[in-house]
């Protein structure tokens, strides 16, 4: 019996941060110009590097992307999502704390979003997290509305 095309593909981890403001008001990012999904809305976050921890990875990431330093962040749910062009796992972290003025270094745009949230189009692999997220706080969600794939 032949493997699933999803077994032979390598996964790519990646550190993702839900930055939680104390109004409730969660930070997305836009992909930046030029890479896969430019202008999709996403959580902030990058590849874990060799040697890296998960929350050394968003740590150097939110610098890089950002501008600002996290304080501690732990995984709280970790999913897979099977891109066209790669294989994720997407390791979440929920982060209530940072240092830093927002600078957005990659030509990216931001916004902090209530329920329910009005950017879109959302990059798919952040769908069953924001359906979390909205369970959490009682929040209707539908993913339909916010994916064009």
């Amino acid at each position: 019996m032949a493997e699933p095309v999803a077994a032979l593909r390598q996964h790519t981890e990646v550190a993702v941060g839900i930055l939680l403001r104390p109004d409730g008001a969660l930070l997305l990012c836009t992909r930046p110009p030029g890479k896969v999904y430019a202008g999709y809305w996403e959580f902030p976050g990058g590849k874990i590097e060799a040697g890296e921890s998960v929350e050394q990875a968003l740590r150097r990431e939110l610098i890089e992307e950002l501008g600002v330093t996290i304080g501690p962040a732990e995984v709280w749910k970790a999913t897979e999502h099977d891109y066209p062009h790669a294989l994720v796992r997407l390791h979440w972290c929920k982060v209530w704390q940072w240092t830093g003025a927002f600078e957005m270094r990659e030509g990216q745009s931001m916004a902090w979003q209530h329920w329910p949230l009005e950017v879109r189009p959302i990059l798919p692999g952040a769908l069953p997290v924001l359906q979390w997220l909205a369970q959490e706080r009682g929040q209707d969600f539908d993913p339909a509305m916010l994916s064009i794939e």
